[in-house]
């Protein structure tokens, strides 16, 4: 045994000592903790780096091929029942510990620069590391209780992040709605372990696995049952990781501050989801039904993130759906059996994801500086254009961004979607179609992003121009085929727009208009920020070699549980290079086509998009609408849950109210009623008895 697996359990523990000695200090000396705001920083990002060390140390030995290692202490016993609690070492665990620490090292990093006039930057630093620290320990964990554990804290802590600035409505109800969705959720999710448990009477995922098999097998447990487990488990992934129908919550996410909405996207929650499908798959590999529900929830979400994506004009909302798109392929590579396809996508997404959210950071960063702090304009691509010029590192780094993610070799993206595709095309042509179909759009809306952010001319100091800009003509204004008005109000003579561009670019301080602007132009984001693009670029050119099919190291290092290395090498040689070549060459046409439409339409304007939405108005409509699935939920959940709470309140008030204030009211009555037969007359009450018994002889006399 290594020794540093003895002391493994420091990963997740010191990010959690970092957020405990911030938070108490938050709390007893908030004036004093507040002032030492870059000491309090360097605390938290030196102990992730610390954390981060120590999972390279614990990757290196398990690529060294030392065993896998589990410490358990008994936590609670009643009887037969024991549940133990500890943290497990094994190859998927040492990769996720280093995707996990070099993600959030970088984010903690890059959150100097971004929130260094944020007042809250000191509670943000004791957020960030309780996230990281409640990732890490999810990823540790050796049963799934442990995981269930650890799993509502991470949900917990998103809460705390998306609405981080929680005086924001809309932040606040951003960070409301995914608590509320991802209730939903965990509910299955518990539902599906206490099933698992009663059925199999373990929480340990290969018992589980196992003894599933064996019950469903011998007849003890029917196949409907099994599969209802299991779904019920695939619930708390679906939440988590933003699929159908479950997908709601993460774009409103991107209300809170940018590096935790790098850090959700790319390494915590939306990977959790990931994760336990594949520390599940012991269960799941044995249910077909729910691996086939698995596979077409991945498929339609990777479709419907994209195609809503295409009409985004908000940055980090094209990005979020991005991510909805690229978690869709993942989970499709596990209903499908790509069990090492699709972690090795969430290694590399992760990556190139991460440096995508905090390059749309940086723009946001740099167009603050013109437009002031209002999100609808600073996070607005219409009134970008031309950043390349002032922000030359944010856009070489979200260039290679855009060429992982839209899969061109020799880029990360391209080896982990294509062995993704080319398993769904051996499992199943149509998901694999739909996996095709999406490459190209994904192409398509990531050079769009990069085209209306980057190229053609700055629009952020044309005040005069927002409105026209945000409205549904901003795209042909931004491609260059805005109508120019020939008579009536607002008309233009010839050349008046062009020298109302040159007086605005001249004149800016003396303009009403400007009154928002700070300066002219945006600029490039300082060293804090720039530095964690630049070291995320790596991995986003390279770290996909390590999955070729000329030697899939990846696939020899992360394997199915079911499956020994002898099985993989077998596989391994057994690969066609012909059919990866026709395969990869279907993928990169599809992103070449999406790629060559973006540039005719956003960078050369040849095509103008506003006219072709014109003629497929219903299918754009759909798209702007995110196929009014916020619309449908909010009717049927929200108003729906309001007309409901308003008939149980007219329950509450006219029915049980109702009769405990008619027992009121009788009682009243009735003692005011009786105190004027307690007069004190003999004779009074005499009266009383004798028409009492009069009347019970005449009762009994007529029956």
């Amino acid at each position: 045994m290594e020794a540093i697996y003895q002391y493994a359990w420091l990963i997740p523990v010191l990010p959690l000592l970092g957020a405990m000695l911030v938070g108490l200090g938050l709390i007893s000396f908030n004036q004093v903790t507040n002032s030492l705001r870059q000491l309090n920083a360097a605390l938290i990002i030196s102990l992730m780096g610390v954390a981060m060390g120590l999972s390279f140390a614990v990757l290196w030995s398990q690529l060294q091929g030392h065993a896998p290692y589990t410490r358990t202490l008994e936590w609670a016993a009643a009887g037969n029942f024991h549940l133990s609690m500890g943290y497990t070492v094994d190859h998927l665990t040492a990769l996720m510990l280093v995707v996990v620490t070099t993600v959030a090292f970088l984010v903690m990093v890059y959150t100097d620069g971004y929130m260094a006039q944020d007042p809250g930057y000191v509670r943000f630093y004791a957020y960030l590391s309780l996230f990281g620290s409640s990732m890490l320990g999810l990823v540790v964990s050796p049963n799934l209780v442990q995981i269930y554990i650890f799993w509502e804290l991470v949900g917990m802590c998103s809460y705390l992040l998306v609405g981080f600035w929680y005086d924001r409505k809309s932040a606040a109800d951003a960070a409301q709605k995914a608590f509320v969705t991802n209730r939903v959720g965990d509910f299955g999710l518990l539902l599906g372990i206490l099933g698992l448990f009663w059925a199999t009477g373990s929480f340990d995922f290969q018992i589980m696995g196992d003894r599933l098999a064996q019950l469903v097998q011998a007849g003890s447990l029917s196949n409907v049952l099994a599969a209802l487990f299991a779904i019920l488990v695939f619930l708390g992934p679906v939440a988590k990781s933003a699929q159908f129908p479950l997908h709601v919550w993460l774009p409103d996410a991107m209300e809170g501050p940018t590096p935790i909405s790098a850090l959700i996207h790319a390494a915590t929650m939306v990977a959790a989801g990931v994760f336990l499908i594949a520390r599940m798959y012991p269960v799941f590999e044995h249910v077909p039904a729910a691996m086939n529900t698995i596979a077409y929830t991945g498929a339609f979400t990777a479709f419907l993130g994209a195609t809503i994506a295409i009409t985004q004009n908000d940055i980090k909302k094209g990005l979020a759906y991005s991510t909805i798109s690229q978690l869709g392929y993942m989970v499709m590579a596990m209903g499908t059996g790509a069990y090492s396809a699709g972690l090795f996508h969430l290694m590399t997404h992760a990556y190139f994801k991460a440096m995508l959210f905090l390059g749309s950071g940086s723009v946001i960063h740099g167009m603050e500086a013109v437009v002031g702090h209002d999100p609808d304009l600073a996070q607005d691509m219409r009134l970008m254009g031309g950043l390349r010029k002032f922000m030359p590192i944010t856009a070489i780094t979200f260039f290679i961004g855009c060429l992982a993610i839209a899969g061109i070799p020799p880029f990360a993206g391209f080896w982990s979607k294509d062995e993704i595709l080319s398993a769904a095309f051996a499992s199943n042509p149509l998901l694999w179609g739909v996996g095709w179909l999406t490459a190209g759009i994904t192409a398509f809306y990531m050079f769009r992003m990069y085209f209306i952010t980057f190229e053609g001319q700055f629009r952020g100091n044309k005040t005069y121009l927002w409105e026209k800009l945000k409205s549904p003509i901003g795209m042909a204004i931004v491609t260059g085929f805005e109508p120019t008005p020939a008579f009536g109000p607002g008309a233009m003579t010839k050349g008046e727009l062009q020298a109302r561009q040159h007086h605005s670019s001249s004149s800016s301080s003396e303009d009403g208009d400007h009154g928002h602007s700070k300066s002219e132009y945006p600029h490039e984001s300082p060293w804090t920020m720039t530095l964690p693009l630049v070291l995320l670029a790596i991995p986003s050119v390279l770290i996909g070699l390590v999955g070729t099919p000329f030697g899939n190291y990846f696939e020899q290092f992360i394997y199915p549980p079911n499956e020994s290395l002898e099985e993989v090498l077998t596989k391994a040689a057994e690969v066609n290079l012909q059919e990866f070549y026709v395969m990869a060459g279907a993928s990169v046409g599809i992103s070449l086509i999406g790629i060559a439409l973006a540039c005719l339409m956003y960078l050369w304007g040849k095509i103008n998009p506003v006219a072709i939405a014109n003629q497929i108005k219903p299918l754009y409509q759909l798209s702007v609408n995110k196929w009014y699935f916020d619309d449908i939920y909010h009717h049927v959940f929200v108003l729906g849950s309001r007309r409901l709470a308003r008939q149980v309140m007219e329950v509450d008030y006219r029915v049980v109210d109702g009769a405990v204030n008619l027992t009121g009211f009788f009682t009243l009555i009735s003692g005011e009623g009786l105190k004027y037969f307690e007069n004190g007359r003999a004779q009074f009450y005499a009266l009383i008895v004798f028409a009492a018994v009069l009347g019970l002889v005449i009762f009994f006399g007529v029956t």
